[in-house]
């Protein structure tokens, strides 16, 4: 009987302290506790919604209102060249676009190099280069762990009569190297200032 009772009195006090426990937690994650006040927010956030703002344009957003080269390949495809422009993480940054002026999808064949490790990039300008003439170096477009560019692919191809905008990432020559040579396999090369 009275191992019984100590039995009862270790249950009682064992969900006593689990509810203390719970009540706790809960409080803990109650939040603002319903004041309505809004959290205060940190300078970092604040200046990362600013940066946000005034960010410039996203890799794939073309501004055609300049135009450094214009190249025309076979079958009435176009590529022109808006920008290249030099970024603070040691990059270049070359944005444009490509037109399919023929009446079939063009799949960019060839575009993609033919290194192995871009293989799997299919449609996109992976195989671009900058070519530094003065100090005789080629340039390949960056790319990621997983083998990928850091460019434009288009899945699916580009439409016939279609003009789409593209991007590709190069490590940057050095800062006085204004100008260099842009490659796509199987279209002429377009010589072109960097800007920045």
């Amino acid at each position: 009987m009275r191992a019984a009772m100590t039995r009862n009195r270790f249950k009682g006090a064992a969900v006593a302290a689990a509810s203390v426990a719970m009540a706790v937690v809960l409080t803990a994650c109650g939040g603002d506790g319903g004041s309505g006040e809004k959290p205060e927010s940190k300078p970092n956030e604040s200046l990362a919604s600013s940066e946000q703002k005034s960010k410039a344009p996203a890799p794939d957003e073309v501004d055609e209102s300049q135009v450094l080269a214009t190249v025309k390949g076979a079958n009435g495809v176009e590529v022109v060249v808006n920008s290249a422009t030099r970024e603070s993480g040691g990059f270049v940054t070359v944005k444009g676009s490509v037109t399919n002026g023929s009446d079939q999808a063009f799949s960019a064949d060839g575009w993609q190099g033919g290194e192995q490790e871009l293989v799997d990039n299919h449609a996109s300008v992976a195989g671009a280069s900058l070519v530094d003439q003065q100090g005789k170096k080629r340039y390949l477009i960056l790319r990621d762990t997983d083998g990928k560019c850091l460019c434009t692919r288009f899945v699916g191809g580009i439409a016939a009569g279609a003009k789409v905008p593209f991007f590709g990432q190069f490590p940057a020559p050095p800062a006085g190297t204004t100008e260099v040579d842009f490659q796509i396999p199987t279209m002429p090369t377009a010589t072109i200032k960097i800007s920045g």
